[in-house]
C-alpha cells in the first residue's frame, strides 16, 4: 500500500487543542481534538497546563508515525498569541504559561509608559491599544521588574507557536506574526523592534527572527521531515485568502469577536482609530494588517437570550431566521435616527440593542431583525475604520455570522459598492499554517479552490 504524503498541523486554541493531517490537496485525513484542565500560576490565576500540552505533542506524533497509510513530510503549528514560554539554557520552562488576561499592575504600567513617551504616542508607534498583559512584551517587562531572579535565568522568551516548534526542533526562533501582534515589541513606523526592547535588555532574550515560510530539521534521529517555526493564529487564518485572492479585500472573521482584517491597508493608525479598538496584525509575509474589533458575537448571544425569554421562545430558533425585507423597511422607518449614524468610537464598546424595550416589538422575529440591524450598523462602522486608505473590491465574511442571512443581506446593503461574500472553508487557521510552508513539503501547485463563496447583492429597496 502506497503511503499518502501529509503535513501534521497542531492548532492550539484556548479551549480546544487540535491535530490535523492534510494531504497534498489540503483534504483533512485526520482531525483529533483534546482539552486540558487548566492549572494555576503562583498567584492562583488560571493558566494553560504547559506540561500536558508538551506531552500531547509527542504522544500525538508517535501515534501518527505508527500509521502505515501516511508519511509525514512536514509539521507546523498555529496557536493563540500573547503568551510567552520562558526557557533556560537547557530549554526548560522557568514559569507557568501566564494567561494573557492576567491583571497587569497599574504602577508598573504607569512606570513603563511614562518612561517611553506616554500611552498615546507609544500606541501609535506599536499599532496597538494599551491592553495590559495582552501586550505580551509587557509580560517580559513585568518579569524583569517583579521576578529579576527568574528573568536573569531566561535564555529565550518564546511565543507559544515558537515554543511548540522548539519542542520538535531544539532550535529557538522568533516569528514576525507573533512579534507583530499587539505585543508592544514592534515599532510599525520603523519596521523594527521598538527602542525600549534594546534599552531594557529585552532584545537579548528574544531568539533570532525568522520568516514564517522557514523550516527547520527535526531533532529525532533519522527524521526526514521539515518543521515550521509556527504562526500566530489570526495571521494563519488570513493565509488561505491571501493565497487565493490577489485583488484588495477585507476579511471579517466572526465569532465572539468580529475582527475586520485589511492586509492591503498600510496607512498608520491614528489616535481615533486606536481609541476605537483598532490595531495592527502582521501577515506571514511581514506586512501590516490593519484590523478593527467588535464584540458582536458576544452581544448577539446575550441579546438572543433576552429576546427568547421575553417572547417565551427557544434561543435555537434564531439560528435559521430568514431575511425579511419588509420588516427591515418597517424598522428603518421607525428608527431612522439609528440607521444613518456617523461613526461613533463609543459604539464599539456598547450594545445599542441592549437599550431597546422589547415590548415595543410586535413579535420576536421583528425584535431579532432589529438586533441584526443594530449589529450590522455597528459592523459597518467598525469595518469602515479599516477600509479607508485602500481600494477594496470585496469583503469576505467567515465564521458564525457568514451563515446568518439577515446579517449578510444587511451588510450587502450597507456596502453597495463592494462585493459581499459569505466564505466557508474547513479549518482556516490550520490550513494557513500548512500553506505557509507549502513549497517545502508539497509537490503540487497551490490549490485555488480552498474557499467556497456565496455572493450577497445589495437590493435597490434595501438601502440602509
Amino acid at each position: 500500500m502506497s503511503q499518502i504524503p501529509v503535513i501534521a498541523i497542531f492548532d492550539v486554541g484556548k479551549t480546544n487543542k487540535k491535530l490535523f493531517l492534510f494531504d497534498e490537496n489540503y483534504r483533512i485525513i485526520l482531525e483529533k481534538t483534546a482539552r486540558f484542565t487548566e492549572t494555576t500560576d503562583e498567584d492562583g490565576d488560571p493558566c494553560e497546563n504547559l506540561e500536558s500540552l508538551r506531552l500531547s505533542v509527542f504522544d500525538s506524533l508517535r501515534e501518527v508515525f505508527r500509521r502505515k497509510d501516511v508519511v509525514v513530510k512536514a509539521i507546523n503549528f498555529s496557536t493563540y498569541g500573547a503568551s510567552f514560554v520562558y526557557i533556560d539554557e537547557e530549554g526548560r520552562p522557568l514559569t507557568p504559561l501566564y494567561n494573557y488576561l492576567k491583571e497587569y499592575p497599574e504602577t508598573l504600567s504607569e512606570q513603563f509608559y511614562n518612561s517611553y513617551g506616554g500611552k498615546t504616542a507609544f500606541s501609535v508607534e506599536t499599532a496597538s491599544p494599551v491592553l495590559g498583559s495582552l501586550n505580551s512584551g509587557m509580560q517580559l517587562y513585568r518579569l524583569k521588574y517583579t521576578k529579576p531572579e527568574i528573568y536573569n535565568k531566561v535564555k529565550y522568551a518564546l511565543h507559544l507557536p515558537q515554543y511548540m516548534s522548539y519542542l520538535v526542533t531544539g532550535q529557538a526562533c522568533t516569528d514576525i506574526t507573533s512579534i507583530g501582534c499587539h505585543t508592544n515589541l514592534w515599532n510599525f513606523q520603523q519596521n523594527n523592534y521598538h527602542t525600549w526592547v534594546t534599552k531594557e535588555g529585552v532584545l537579548e532574550k528574544l531568539a533570532p527572527l525568522l520568516i514564517s515560510s522557514d523550516v527547520l530539521p527535526a531533532t529525532f534521529p533519522g527524521s526526514n521531515y521539515s518543521v515550521g517555526i509556527g504562526l500566530h493564529d489570526s495571521s494563519a487564518a488570513l493565509i488561505p485568502y491571501l493565497v487565493n485572492f490577489h485583488e484588495p479585500f477585507v476579511l471579517i472573521s466572526t465569532g465572539t469577536w468580529c475582527i475586520s482584517l485589511n492586509p492591503f491597508n498600510d496607512t498608520p493608525l491614528t489616535n481615533d482609530e486606536l481609541t476605537a479598538d483598532c490595531l495592527c496584525y502582521m501577515t506571514f509575509q511581514g506586512k501590516p494588517v490593519k484590523a478593527s474589533r467588535l464584540f458582536a458575537g458576544y452581544e448577539h448571544e446575550q441579546q438572543v437570550k433576552r429576546i427568547a425569554a421575553h417572547f417565551n421562545q427557544q434561543p435555537a430558533r434564531y439560528r435559521t431566521i430568514e431575511y425579511d425585507q419588509q420588516i427591515i423597511r418597517l424598522l428603518q422607518e421607525k428608527n431612522k435616527q439609528d440607521t444613518h449614524r456617523a461613526p461613533d468610537k463609543k459604539l464599539m464598546q456598547s450594545s445599542v440593542f441592549a437599550q431597546r424595550d422589547l415590548s415595543n416589538f410586535t413579535s420576536d422575529i421583528e425584535a431579532y431583525h432589529q438586533l441584526m440591524l443594530d449589529i450590522a450598523n455597528e459592523q459597518y462602522i467598525a469595518t469602515k475604520l479599516v477600509l479607508d486608505g485602500a481600494s477594496v473590491k470585496r469583503i469576505f465574511v467567515d465564521g458564525g455570522f457568514s451563515k446568518n442571512a439577515i446579517y449578510m443581506n444587511l451588510l450587502a446593503a450597507l456596502f453597495p459598492d463592494i462585493e459581499i461574500f459569505a466564505a466557508s472553508m474547513a479549518q482556516a487557521t490550520a490550513m494557513g499554517a500548512a500553506l505557509a510552508i507549502h513549497n517545502t513539503w508539497n509537490s503540487k501547485p497551490l490549490p485555488n479552490d480552498l474557499i467556497e463563496l456565496k455572493y450577497y447583492s445589495a437590493t435597490h429597496d434595501a438601502t440602509i
